[in-house]
């Protein structure tokens, strides 16, 4: 029978003495004099499995030469070994070799740094890191869909191409099929943009946030996950142009809905990770982030703390920790100080709500005091921000001034007004960086390795 590692690695009880025939990858091959060990993976389980072969195979020459990196089918009979580090092996009647592997593979049976491996993004996957990282990335995708299909969102694909800026701060990547070479201009020297490709300037979108609202309008619940791109010249671990971003929104609902949603879809997600890849997270536990798995279980059983801005700003002032910036009100949080709320004074997730206007999007509720909006940033410890929502602005006169204040083009907006026009309600929704959860779940400190092809600044490779 053909088989996969992992599924031959849940039901090998049941086949011991059968044959069976598996594909994959070598990461090691040591061999003597009569017989050797060849361990093989497939990509679909961390740890591979142990193909035995010896010299009554006729070209068993031939194998003991067989290098890293080569691909492989075996052919043989499935041996229980309880004894061993092993449960069970595989004892070869056939090996074929499939796509020989040269001795220059850069991805030898050794540890390599991580800045090596990014120069290898081609061939990363193919070590335990990243191996493990990239299956518990596919394995949170599909854990997020499921949540709110189980909930009865609407899954709604928004468009990478957009003439709005969703967070108005103009990081921008223009879509052109101009001729830099030969740029039509206007009498007063300014691009003449009606001869480009849609007739007016267009980016890729940095977030699907307020094409969703269009659909939660007609469904109430929405989400989308896709896609999003900034334009920031950054070069910390936290930050890549090119990241996938999960945006519900939910009509009827105000920001303590949206914090419920929140902690309810991150506990789900999480749980579904420890239940589908429970010797990546063991992995990552060992060799990555030592105590990452008590983190994930302690955020599971906690009720995340609701902290108001202002009160967090009362509790570093009374700290009598000394932090490289002093924090006062209408500043945004640093790294130093999301840390030293989830990882000192609280030891657990914190949920940051209303914060100072001036610091925030433009599309967001003002609360009463005129100087706040309903808005939530989530932090966790060992990752600091984690997720941002708000409760939307729904009345009319008030967006209007909202954009007016912040040099919103209000005439290029005005579908957006609409959707307060026609029927509008109070709603809210939140934004999670897909890379940032993966992050947070695995322990990788650095987004660029927790994405498949990183685009960062000064970086497209591949």
């Amino acid at each position: 029978m053909k088989t996969s590692i992992k599924d031959l690695s849940t039901i090998f009880s049941t086949l011991e003495g059968k044959e069976v025939l598996i594909q994959g990858w070598i990461r090691s091959n040591r061999y003597q004099k009569e017989f050797g060990f060849i361990n093989l993976n497939d990509g679909s389980n961390l740890h591979g499995v142990q193909i035995v072969y010896d010299n009554k195979l006729s070209n068993f020459d031939e194998v003991s030469k067989f290098r890293v990196g080569s691909s492989l089918t075996v052919k043989g009979i499935v041996v229980l070994t309880p004894n061993a580090k092993q449960p069970f092996e595989i004892k070869a009647n056939l090996v074929k070799l499939e796509g020989d592997c040269p001795p220059d593979y850069p991805i030898q049976p050794k540890r390599h740094t991580r800045e090596f491996l990014r120069e290898h993004a081609h061939l990363r996957v193919r070590t335990n890191l990243f191996n493990a990282c990239f299956r518990v990335r596919s394995l949170l995708a599909h854990a997020i869909h499921e949540f709110f299909r189980k909930k009865d969102f609407l899954y709604v694909h928004t468009p990478i191409i957009t003439a709005s800026d969703a967070e108005g701060a103009g990081e921008m990547f223009q879509v052109t099929t101009l001729d830099f070479e030969n740029l039509p201009k206007n009498k007063d020297g300014s691009i003449d943009y009606s001869e480009d490709f849609f007739g007016k300037p267009v980016n890729l979108t940095v977030s699907g946030q307020l094409e969703a609202e269009v659909f939660a309008l007609g469904f109430k619940n929405v989400y989308t996950f896709g896609p999003t791109f900034r334009a920031e010249k950054s070069n910390t671990t936290r930050h890549a142009a090119e990241f996938w971003m999960i945006e519900p929104e939910m009509f009827f609902a105000d920001l303590n809905d949206i914090m419920d949603i929140i902690e309810e879809m991150l506990k789900y997600v999480i749980n579904y990770v420890f239940d589908n890849a429970k010797d990546e997270l063991e992995f990552f536990d060992k060799f990555v982030y030592p105590g990452k798995i008590k983190e994930l279980k302690d955020f599971l059983n906690s009720k995340i703390i609701h902290l108001d801005y202002r009160d967090a700003i009362e509790i570093f002032n009374k700290s009598g920790k000394k932090f490289s910036k002093p924090m006062k009100y209408g500043d945004d949080l640093s790294t130093e100080h999301e840390k030293y709320l989830t990882n000192e004074h609280f030891n657990a997730p914190v949920f940051v709500t209303n914060w100072p206007k001036d610091i925030k999007a433009f599309y967001m509720r003002i609360n009463d005091d005129n100087e706040t909006v309903a808005a939530v940033d989530l932090l966790v410890p060992g990752a600091g921000e984690l997720v941002g929502g708000s409760q939307r602005e729904e009345r009319l006169d008030v967006l209007i001034e909202r954009m007016k204040e912040l040099n919103i083009p209000i005439e290029s907006m005005d579908w957006y007004l609409d959707l307060r026009r026609y029927g509008g309600a109070y709603h809210s929704g939140f934004g999670l960086g897909f890379a940032r959860l993966v992050k947070y779940v695995t322990g990788i400190e650095n987004i660029r390795d927790v994405i498949p092809f990183p685009r960062t600044y000064h970086n497209c490779e591949f």
